[in-house]
């Protein structure tokens, strides 16, 4: 899905005004949703969403907290729902060998390269599958506001320059829920790459605990693409962003084509990025989310931009999970 042009105007345009009664309605089933109990696994529970729908960073936040779990001496396992994929029923292990986007989705093969990611639309299930292969830390891309497994500490990803748009619930705006309702539910908020870091007053904005983050591209990747002319194209929440990192690494970027979100790219597609791209002599990137989703044989011939999730505050991060991991264990001690 695009998000809409009217989800980020503010104050709320007509359109969302006319919407607004439905998200109303929407954002309050969301919220009671919310509430509602959910059951307890076997091992803690990190949960990484973000209170809207498109891209927020939730995926890079996901890996940075894995490794940080994962530098302390945890088996961490990423359980996802595998937006994208066809699978459905018992939970799966992810093997980027083996499956393709189309199959798990585009971001647990992402989170596989770091530790085992169980794909299931059954999270609880998921949970199961993970602890019985062995996982002591569950690691939730997503799901913040599915009740169906009890967190023992969110984290909520926040764009920095879209924030929450024009502040308004599906479908008049891009909030899953209120924010005054979703906040109860965070321990954190980590606001990535905000226009104005050093002002701090995103702070005040979001209304909760927050800390900033900063999309950092792959060094050796930023410097391949340094001073080339390319066409880049990305189908993820918000390609623009995209895009604006690879100037802002000085990549001259000639051309862009946007897609929806987890867009699966059709050969006809592809071969007119190429076509398009030989015909000005520019070379094809997109981001690394993207390269999964690509069918075999196409990949090897576009370069990619990895980035990686750094926190302004690593030191409270880290003290946060390790205080929740030591409640957890103590209120629900299980053998490791």
């Amino acid at each position: 899905m695009r998000a809409p042009r009217f989800w980020a105007a503010e104050p709320p345009s007509i359109a969302a005004r006319a919407l607004q009664p439905l998200g109303a309605v929407y954002g309050a089933l969301a919220a009671w949703r919310m509430g509602r109990p959910g059951r307890r696994a076997a091992a803690p529970v990190i949960c990484v969403g973000n209170f809207t729908v498109g891209g927020a960073g939730k995926t890079p936040a996901a890996i940075a907290i894995a490794k940080l779990l994962i530098a302390q001496g945890e088996n961490v396992a990423f359980l996802s729902r595998g937006y994208g994929g066809g699978r459905s029923g018992a939970p799966i292990a992810v093997d980027p060998e083996r499956h393709g986007a189309s199959q798990v989705g585009d971001e647990p093969l992402l989170l596989a390269r770091i530790a085992p990611c169980f794909v299931s639309p059954d999270r609880a299930a998921a949970a199961d599958a993970a602890i019985a292969a062995g996982a002591s830390v569950l690691v939730l891309d997503d799901g913040l506001q599915n009740p169906s497994l009890a967190k023992d500490f969110s984290l909520a990803a926040i764009d920095g320059a879209y924030g929450f748009g024009n502040g308004l619930c599906l479908p008049a705006g891009p909030l899953r829920a209120p924010a005054s309702a979703q906040w109860p539910h965070v321990a954190i908020a980590v606001v990535v790459d905000a226009p104005d870091p050093a002002a701090k007053g995103w702070r005040a904005a979001v209304g909760g605990q927050a800390i900033g983050a900063r999309l950092v591209p792959e060094p050796a990747a930023a410097t391949r693409l340094e001073g080339r002319d390319v066409l880049a194209f990305a189908g993820i929440g918000r390609p623009e962003k995209f895009f604006a990192t690879l100037a802002a690494l000085g990549a001259r970027v000639a051309a862009t084509r946007g897609f929806p979100d987890h867009h699966l790219y059709s050969k006809a597609e592809l071969d007119a990025l190429f076509a398009e791209a030989a015909k000005k002599g520019l070379a094809l990137v997109t981001t690394e989310k993207d390269l999964v989703r690509l069918p075999p044989g196409y990949a090897p011939q576009i370069a990619a931009l990895p980035v990686a999730m750094r926190f302004d505050d690593e030191p409270l991060v880290l003290r946060l999970l390790a205080e929740t991991l030591a409640q957890r264990r103590s209120l629900h001690p299980a053998k490791r």
